[in-house]
């Protein structure tokens, strides 16, 4: 008889039979072995030639091999289903055996097992014998007989285990595998794509092909983005279940399987590539460069204090010239010096709320990050000199002689000065306050002074053409 986890019937304490549990997917909302192969790869990349050596030995080979190398998993932060906890916590208080039957290795299983506290017996996989399916039930009646015990799984995997259990109970989860990719590949991130046009509208370039183009490369960087924050969010996957906020993303808290942002990661990049192949040579050269820089920054600069941001400005400012790249025009260095300051001071914002959220929380240092909890007043210190000194920028560009080029009154540009002033003072103020997004950009894009402050100097630029 096969039960919802829920709606199982209760069971008196003096019950025998033991209640046995599955660990992928049913315990833990996520898959050992692939959370073996991500914490392994991060700390030593270059095992991925040996993943096929191993595979030959065996998939129980596979799994001690990596079980053995991913210490870095913290058990104590995987994304547990507190449902199944409940119904073992409620198993244990009435007397029962509890087992956890898993085909992860023996290795994880013990260190869960302890963890948790709730296991008399651990049956896993050990490097030769892989205690999967018809393996598993068989081991299972071994030791405890036909319908000798319950068994907790989910229908995928579990069947072969359920057709000789007393009482099959059924993980039910209601799942939104689009709300997933959605959260996964942060579509809402996509904003911040925009600045691929800003070429287009710096250059006065409002033909049709232009216009083309430009959305051609938004899409591509939607893409490459997208596959990037996948492979971030695996590398940061211990560090993101431990902190407060970012341990409900998508991937981190078990929502998008590990084996879907896997297969997500190449497709994504195959489709940036295909557009990028109908574009200029030069944006294909800078998608690839953005790459590059994401992995890096990803696997390593983020760790390095002040390189980091500048990292971060970077990207932004490769956008830019990206956008420029697309409709094949030269980028002014006021535009890129400009750029730089400002991503650089929100950049840095980004740096201080992380930072101002950790001295709340008593803690010493940012996690994943170079920054310690009292490090605060030199990053808002530097923030702001960086924006102020991108309005300064603009000041220097409004009053040059190349300004007269593309503006019939280039003095009406300078009532955008005050603006940008308020904006980024208004910025910091907040971040100060505690009351800004992580993400400075992702902010603007949902504060409506920051759309009149824009629209503003929008109106300012088209009333100097």
């Amino acid at each position: 008889m096969r039960n919802p986890l829920g709606s199982a019937p209760a069971l008196a304490s003096a019950d025998p039979v033991p209640l046995c549990v599955d660990l992928d997917g049913t315990l833990v909302k996520s898959d050992m072995l692939l959370e073996s192969l991500v914490a392994a790869l991060k700390r030593r990349p270059l095992l991925a030639f040996a993943l096929p050596f191993w595979l030959a030995r065996g998939r129980a080979a596979l799994k001690h091999e990596l079980a053995m190398r991913a210490d870095a998993i913290d058990v104590a932060v995987l994304p547990y289903d507190e449902a199944v906890l409940q119904r073992l916590r409620d198993a244990r208080e009435q007397g029962r055996t509890v087992v956890l039957a898993t085909a992860a290795d023996s290795t994880i299983a013990q260190r869960i097992a302890d963890h948790l506290g709730l296991f008399q017996t651990v049956l896993a996989s050990d490097g030769v014998k892989n205690l999967k399916r018809e393996a598993k039930a068989r081991e299972l009646v071994a030791r405890y007989g036909e319908k000798g015990f319950d068994y907790v799984g989910e229908d995928r995997h579990d069947v072969p285990i359920w057709n000789h259990a007393r009482e099959a109970i059924d993980v039910k989860r209601k799942t939104n595998p689009v709300r997933a990719v959605r959260r996964g590949t942060r579509a809402y991130q996509w904003a911040k794509n925009l600045l691929v046009f800003v070429p287009l509208l710096t250059a006065h370039r409002w033909d049709a092909a232009s216009i083309s183009a430009c959305s051609l490369a938004f899409v591509a960087f939607c893409l490459v983005a997208s596959a990037v924050y996948l492979a971030n969010d695996l590398a940061d996957l211990q560090d993101d279940r431990r902190h407060p906020t970012k341990r409900t993303r998508a991937i981190a808290s078990g929502e998008l399987p590990i084996g879907a942002a896997l297969l997500l990661l190449p497709l994504l990049v195959a489709g940036a590539a295909l557009i990028a192949w109908r574009l200029p040579p030069a944006f294909g050269a800078l998608l690839v460069t953005y790459i590059v820089a994401n992995l890096a920054y990803s696997l390593v600069l983020k760790r390095v204090a002040i390189l980091d941001v500048f990292v971060l400005a970077g990207l932004y400012t490769l956008r830019l010239l990206a956008g420029a790249a697309a409709i094949d025009v030269p980028v002014s260095p006021w535009l890129l010096a400009f750029s730089l300051f400002l991503f650089l001071s929100l950049a840095l914002a980004k740096r201080y709320v992380e930072v101002d959220s950790v001295l709340a929380r008593d803690e010493e240092k940012v996690g994943g990050r170079g920054y310690h909890a009292g490090d605060g007043p030199l990053v808002a210190m530097l923030g702001t000199a960086s924006g102020y000194l991108a309005v300064l920028v603009f000041a220097l560009y409004v009053t040059s002689p190349q300004v007269a080029a593309l503006y019939k009154a280039p003095g009406v540009l300078g009532f955008a000065i005050p603006l940008l002033l308020y904006w980024i003072s208004r910025v910091w103020l907040l971040a100060h306050r505690g009351a800004l997004h992580e993400d400075p950009l992702l902010f603007a894009l949902r504060d409506r002074a920051s759309y009149i402050v824009g629209a503003l100097v929008l109106v300012t630029m088209l009333a100097a053409t």
